[in-house]
């Protein structure tokens, strides 16, 4: 029975996982597929060629692009500040804290 239920745990979070991949991508192929419609839209690239170079035409993509990495810095990425190493510590800490309060209430 444990054994079982630890199986139906680690297909859950490999779900979840897999449901965290699966909306980087979207929102990968949403950010290449808008930046990519309003850079022809915006520099008239069938009448003039590209036009003028303006901070304004990359703007978008920059400050999304920005979010996109951070996006898969969250996916992929290693968890620099609160990954699984720190929660380790910290639900260690909370035991102990627990374990020493009950410790002086007996």
């Amino acid at each position: 029975m444990e054994r079982n239920y630890h199986e139906e745990e680690l297909y859950k979070m490999a779900q979840t996982k897999m449901k965290e991949i699966k909306g980087f991508y979207i929102h990968l192929l949403v950010y290449v597929l808008v930046n990519l419609f309003i850079f022809v839209v915006s520099s008239d690239l069938f009448t003039q060629g590209f036009g003028t170079i303006e901070f304004g035409n990359f703007a978008l993509p920059f400050f999304w692009g920005i979010g996109v990495f951070a996006h898969w810095a969250s996916v992929f990425g290693p968890n620099l500040f609160l990954g699984k190493k720190w929660e380790e510590r910290k639900i260690n800490e909370i035991l102990e804290k627990e374990k020493k309060q009950r410790k002086q209430w007996e």
